[in-house]
């Protein structure tokens, strides 16, 4: 995200912003011949969503992708197969692809563009799933966002806490930016006692992400204007899926897609 942004969200036209448009697609990627996997609790609360299970393995730069894919391509499929029944026994069906890559990053964000994903999972263990929090630190697409979150909540009990984090000597208004996704979110039809809305200061925001994530069950960030690549794997974020004891979900801009 860009630090001198004065708007702090992005919104749909206002005859789009009512209510969810279209189920959010969620892209689960997974290392499956690393023996990465998907827990029970986890899939259930993604499964109100469009959920693509992208099985990846990488490959070292010298082994072919032709040859890796008849050499693995059937564990490979039989292990993202049984990620998939994990997704089913949770109610949903699901969307699998194998891909053999000698880059992770790109893989993951070609694909994420081929099905047009709101949100790409980055996993992490997790138990029973209550509490979701929302980090704002600039902008973010708050209409997409709200559409996965209320999506995700609906019916339910979970909770959402809007986190907007105000960084020293950046100039936004954490303030706003929370209120107008409160809002959104009600547009959406969660109810005001599932939000929770709070603004802290932090000289260092990913550090107070990470150190506060075992409050939390699942991590929802936006990409902020950043590209996919960036937002997925860049430093920020992936410090935090690499820090936080939760599952992070990194919603895309629209404008990626484009």
């Amino acid at each position: 995200m860009t630090a001198d942004e004065s708007t702090p969200f992005e919104s749909a036209p206002a005859d789009e912003s009512l209510h969810i448009r279209e189920p959010p697609r969620v892209l689960v990627p997974v290392e499956v011949l690393e023996g990465e996997s998907i827990s029970e609790s986890l899939a259930a609360f993604l499964a109100p969503a469009n959920v693509v299970v992208l099985g990846y393995h990488v490959l070292p730069e010298q082994t072919p992708t032709e040859q890796a894919s008849m050499q693995f391509e059937d564990r490979a499929q039989e292990a993202v197969e049984d990620l998939a029944e994990t997704f089913r026994a949770a109610g949903r069906d699901v969307e699998t692809r194998v891909a053999f890559t000698h880059d992770r990053d790109q893989t993951v964000e070609r694909v994420a563009e081929e099905v047009g994903a709101t949100a790409v999972l980055l996993p992490n263990p997790v138990g029973d799933i209550e509490d979701v929090v929302v980090p704002i630190r600039g902008t973010v697409d708050a209409d997409r966002l709200a559409d996965l979150v209320g999506t995700l909540l609906a019916g339910g009990e979970g909770t959402v806490t809007l986190w907007g984090i105000e960084e020293s000597g950046v100039d936004f208004d954490a303030d706003e930016a929370v209120e107008y996704v409160r809002e959104t979110l009600a547009d959406r039809g969660l109810p005001a006692d599932q939000i929770t809305t709070e603004v802290t200061e932090s000289e260092y925001p990913i550090r107070s992400i990470v150190d506060r994530s075992g409050e939390f069950d699942v991590i929802v960030m936006g990409a902020g204007g950043e590209s996919v690549f960036a937002a997925l794997f860049g430093d920020e974020t992936e410090r935090v899926a690499e820090g936080a004891v939760a599952p992070v979900l990194v919603v895309r801009d629209r404008e990626v897609e484009e």
